[in-house]
């Protein structure tokens, strides 16, 4: 049983999101290590009581329990796999826990390297945004054994509030690549409806109040509509990390020998918005794409 007195946690990758659940562990009273390629990114987490570790290979020498919350899928090969990384550097009976979205392929990998040095390896992606980061209340899709699940499930339920084991190593990934496939076509959805009202001469924020509570109801519409309205486009989810969510989708569809025309639409008008300069925006600013 994991617990603050007899558990130290390590946690690589403060950004938008994975700064707010770090912040959630400490709150929860355990030790935590952290790296970021920016130290000042872990600025408020090291004011908070954190510590800094230069490598993601010395956090494996202190840390019980490697939770990473990184960009890019060469980003987590790196940490994981890579000479100063978590595997080569991990202690044998040591957690490590992948919430970035990545390759389920890259997923069964690290899970085969971890489990010859004794390491269980966990792919556990989320969804919910900066918000269900701030409140822990991020959905999270597992993928690995159910026993290493059943073992890690108190440090994830300090995360989120809907925790569901997928199957072996990769399922949670793949169960990400469908949250990510729904979301695609339903912000184009979202966008080309409070686009009309507008152009209808109608109140976006009075139609919003009849439509989020009816059959078109969904987190974006009630949660990113706002943004779009106050012209808020700040990143709760990076369009550059989105369009990486997309390619992997799409990939892992045609392996599947499976069309994907919805999510290849929604890919083709955020790489026009990144081209435009929006790739460091929030999604919610594929709004903007009817107003170039």
């Amino acid at each position: 049983m994991f617990t603050p007195e007899n558990t130290v946690i390590g946690f690589i990758g403060t950004g938008v999101m994975g700064k707010s659940m770090a912040g959630n562990l400490l709150a929860a009273g355990y030790q935590l290590f952290v790296y970021s390629r920016t130290k000042e990114k872990a600025g408020e987490l090291l004011d908070k009581g954190a510590q800094w570790v230069e490598t993601p290979g010395e956090m494996a020498k202190k840390a019980t329990i490697i939770i990473t919350m990184v960009g890019y899928p060469s980003d987590v090969e790196e940490i994981y796999l890579g000479e100063n990384g978590l595997v080569s550097n991990g202690q044998p009976g040591s957690f490590l826990i992948d919430m970035t979205t990545s390759a389920p392929s890259l997923a069964m990998k690290i899970s085969k390297a971890a489990k010859e040095k004794g390491i269980h390896a966990i792919d556990a992606p989320v969804s919910g945004g900066d918000i269900g980061a701030k409140e822990a209340k991020l959905s999270i899709m597992v993928g690995g054994e159910a026993e290493d699940f059943e073992a890690i499930k108190p440090i994830l339920n300090l995360l989120g509030t809907n925790i569901v084991y997928q199957g072996k190593a990769g399922a949670g990934q793949h169960t990400k690549m469908c949250n990510q496939i729904a979301i695609a076509s339903n912000m184009i959805g979202v966008c080309e409806a409070i686009i009309y009202a507008e152009k209808a001469g109608l109140d976006p924020e009075s139609v919003l109040k009849s439509i989020t509570t009816g059959a078109a109801g969904s987190w974006s519409l009630s949660n990113l509509a706002p943004r779009m309205l106050n012209g808020n486009f700040e990143p709760g989810f990076y369009i550059k990390h989105f369009i990486k969510d997309m390619k992997i989708a799409i990939d892992e569809a045609e392996h599947m020998e499976m069309k994907v025309p919805g999510l290849s639409l929604a890919k083709s008008l955020y790489e026009q918005l990144a081209e435009m300069g929006e790739e460091n925006s929030g999604t919610q600013a594929l709004y903007k794409y009817w107003k170039f």
